[in-house]
């Protein structure tokens, strides 16, 4: 199977965002659907809604989006575009990242960056200005190839609510 270019979406942020969780690469699913972590084995939207005690996996699409915005969490990727062969993070190639710095200069509010997976953190952590009074956290994958388990995820991913 050849590697296919893949694009990411537009940062889901608003100007009073404190916390900013940022993937890699949406996979195929989610790019087939138009949604961040549309896959239904990927556990983002369970472990988003422990940090803000909401069952967000079990709201319409829009709804979560709502649910993050009114909690003050934006949503992005480090990465622009990528080639890829399937949606594993290990196969991602021909790195384009998008311009961390200019998005976090329009976030004025912002007190924590969260990177959602390894990849993630490697490309990401490169791309960011020196910061002062931002804190940055490496979290362990929402994917469900990830394989540590939920509950060891959640308590890690619970860290986030010191920055709402």
């Amino acid at each position: 199977m050849p590697a296919i270019r893949h694009a990411s979406f537009a940062p889901h942020v608003a100007p009073d965002t404190r916390l900013l969780i940022l993937g890699s690469l949406p996979g195929a699913r989610s790019l087939a659907e138009r949604q961040y972590y549309a896959h239904p084995t990927n556990q983002f939207w369970r472990l988003v809604g422990e940090v803000v005690d909401l069952p967000l996996a079990a709201l319409p699409y829009a709804d979560r989006l709502a649910a993050l915005h009114q909690a003050k969490i934006g949503l992005w990727d480090v990465i622009r575009s990528a080639e890829r062969q399937t949606s594993s993070d290990s196969l991602i190639r021909e790195v384009e990242a998008h311009d961390l710095t200019a998005l976090i200069a329009g976030l004025p509010d912002l007190r924590m960056i969260a990177f959602n997976g390894g990849k993630s953190a490697a490309i990401g952590r490169r791309q960011l200005p020196s910061l002062h009074g931002i804190a940055i956290i490496d979290l362990p994958s929402s994917s469900a190839a990830h394989t540590i388990g939920f509950t060891a995820k959640r308590d890690r991913w619970l860290a986030l609510r010191s920055a709402l």
